[in-house]
C-alpha cells in the first residue's frame, strides 16, 4: 500500500512576541526636562548673587556683629535672671535659633534695595525681557538669600560652641536646619520684592523694611515663649511665619528643645507662605520698571 499524503500544508510555528515594559511617556520626559531646566534658571540667578557675597566677604563679618551682640549680651544678662519660662532649656540654649532666624530676615527683608538698584543700572529690564519665568527670577532671588542665611547660621553655630550651647550635630539635623533658613529667607526676600514692586524706591524699602522687622521678631517666639505673651499678641505670633521659622530651626538645632508647634506644621505653613508670597511677587515683579 502507499502512504496517504495529507493535502493540509504544515504550519509554521510561531513564536509569541516577546513581551517589552511599559514604553516611557514622552510627556513624563519632558517634564523632567523642564523641571531641571526651570531649576537651571533659578541657580543662574543665584548665582550672580553669590558672586558678590564671594567678591565682597567683609560683608558676612559686618553682618555677623549683630547676632554676636545679642547671643553675647541680651543672652548672657537674661540667662543670668532666670525670669523666662524655658523648661529645661537654658536661655541661651533657646535664644540661639530665634538669633539665627533674625539674622535671617535682616539679610532678605532688605533684598528689594538691590532690585530696585538693578533698576537703575537697567539690569533688571534685561533679566525681564529675557524668556526667564517671572517665578525663576523670584525664587533666584530667594535662594541667595538663603545662601547668605547660610553663612550667618556657620557663624553662629560656632559662637554656640564657643559658649558651651547644647546644639544637635547630626547630619540630618543640620540639613534640616540649612531647608528652614532657605524657605525662611526666600520668603522674607520676595516680601520685600514685593514692597518694592509697590513703592518702588531704595529708601521707601529700607523704611517700610526696618518697620516691619522689628514688629515681626519681637511678636514671635524667638526671644520668649508665646504663651508668655498677651492674648492680641500670641494671635499674631501664630499668624507670623516667624514663629514658625524658629520653632523648626529650635527643634532641630537644640537638644532637648522644648515642645514647639511640631515640625510638620511648621514646614507646612512656610510651604504655604512661600506659595502665596512667590505667586504675589512674580505678579507684581514687572511694576518695578513700569
Amino acid at each position: 500500500m502507499k502512504p496517504v499524503l495529507s493535502a493540509e500544508p504544515p504550519v509554521a510555528s510561531v513564536e509569541a512576541p516577546a513581551r517589552r515594559g511599559p514604553e516611557p511617556s514622552p510627556t513624563a520626559g519632558r517634564s523632567l526636562a523642564d523641571m531641571g531646566s526651570y531649576l537651571l534658571k533659578i541657580w543662574a540667578i543665584a548665582e550672580v548673587e553669590v558672586r558678590k557675597l564671594i567678591h565682597d566677604p567683609i560683608d558676612i563679618f559686618t553682618r555677623a556683629v549683630q547676632p554676636v551682640l545679642w547671643l553675647t549680651i541680651f543672652g548672657g544678662v537674661f540667662g543670668r535672671l532666670r525670669a523666662l519660662p524655658t523648661g529645661q532649656t537654658n536661655y541661651v540654649d533657646y535664644l540661639a535659633p530665634g538669633i539665627l532666624a533674625q539674622s535671617v530676615i535682616y539679610i532678605a527683608i532688605f533684598q528689594g534695595i538691590a532690585v530696585v538698584w538693578e533698576r537703575d543700572q537697567g539690569v533688571l529690564q534685561k533679566f525681564l525681557v529675557s524668556p526667564l519665568p517671572r517665578s525663576a527670577l523670584v525664587l533666584g532671588k530667594g535662594l541667595a538669600a538663603g545662601v547668605r542665611g547660610a553663612t550667618q547660621a556657620v557663624t553662629i553655630f560656632i559662637l554656640a560652641l564657643i559658649m558651651g550651647v547644647h546644639v544637635r550635630w547630626e547630619p540630618l539635623a543640620l540639613l534640616g536646619i540649612m531647608v528652614f533658613v532657605l524657605l525662611g529667607a526666600n520668603f522674607f526676600a520676595t516680601l520685600s520684592l514685593a514692597i518694592a514692586a509697590l513703592v518702588r524706591t531704595r529708601e521707601r524699602v529700607q523704611g517700610i523694611g526696618q518697620l516691619i522687622t522689628m514688629p515681626l521678631f519681637f511678636a514671635s517666639n524667638a526671644l520668649y515663649p508665646i504663651a508668655l505673651m498677651p492674648a492680641w499678641v500670641a494671635v499674631v505670633a501664630h499668624a507670623n511665619p516667624l514663629s514658625y521659622m524658629v520653632d523648626g530651626l529650635r527643634e532641630l538645632m537644640i537638644v532637648g528643645s522644648p515642645p514647639g508647634i511640631g515640625l510638620g506644621l511648621d514646614v507646612a505653613v512656610l510651604l504655604f507662605a512661600n506659595i502665596i508670597i512667590v505667586a504675589l511677587g512674580a505678579a507684581l515683579y514687572p511694576n518695578l520698571v513700569r
